[in-house]
């Protein structure tokens, strides 16, 4: 499953690759009466190739002609694409597992449509998963590095307050000398006081955002972030 920058997820594409039309309508057909229907993307052995793999979740091939089947298989064996493959009548299955091993071979028998439909189901859950549990970990990370930049801003307010505590005082000192400043001087002293307040003002709200940095670690802790185990029980 596809997630757009938007973050939601496209629909879950499958791709059925066949020289024969009545493998397509069949497995599209029998897959009308499953809850959930992905979409669908029927080609021909001779287009295949030239097929971009990462738009699609699965591919599930059958009826190839005999002339193209070597090389189909050899192709999907090297594509990053999950693939089912239905063997034709005849054809050797444990043959075919062991020289193309990343395929999934379904033997062809009277109930391969629900084989079939029931595998690749279950492929597309687990793509699902992995798809949830991955934005879950990009979120954690993505949490983590914040988290790590409050408190480093956290940490440093003491040390900042300190040298604004320092500032102030000084030039509180300063303007107690009425008599020793010309008016400019005066001007340029009050600005400067007035900018160290405004500057211990806004360092004094980082005292909010280190509570807000401590309930989140004890949230993190107590483990009320999302449960991948949990979420796979629902789906």
């Amino acid at each position: 499953m596809k997630q757009r920058s938007s973050g939601t997820t496209d629909p879950q594409k499958v791709l059925v690759s066949s020289d024969q039309n009545g493998f397509s309508r069949d497995l599209i057909a029998r897959w009308q009466m499953q809850p959930h229907v992905p979409e669908f993307t029927a080609l021909s052995s001779d287009l295949l190739r030239g097929s971009a793999s990462s738009l699609f979740d699965v591919a599930i091939v059958g009826d190839v002609r005999p002339e193209r089947t070597a090389a189909v298989l050899a192709h999907l064996n090297q594509s990053s694409l999950l693939t089912v493959y239905v063997a034709s009548v005849g054809e050797p299955v444990h043959t075919l597992r062991r020289d193309y091993p990343r395929l999934i071979v379904v033997s062809r028998h009277d109930a391969w449509l629900d084989t079939v439909v029931l595998l690749t189901e279950e492929i597309l859950r687990r793509a699902e998963l992995s798809a949830h549990i991955s934005r879950v970990e990009e979120g954690a990370r993505a949490g983590q590095k914040h988290a790590t930049l409050g408190r480093y801003m956290v940490e440093m307010r003491h040390s900042f307050n300190n040298a604004l505590t320092s500032v102030l005082g000084n030039a509180e000192l300063l303007l107690l000398e009425t008599t020793a400043l010309n008016p400019n001087m005066r001007d340029q002293l009050e600005t400067l006081h007035a900018m160290t307040l405004r500057l211990h003002e806004m360092m004094q709200r980082f005292t909010s955002l280190e509570v807000e940095l401590q309930c989140t670690e004890k949230a993190s802790r107590s483990g009320k972030m999302i449960d991948p185990i949990s979420y796979a029980t629902r789906v």
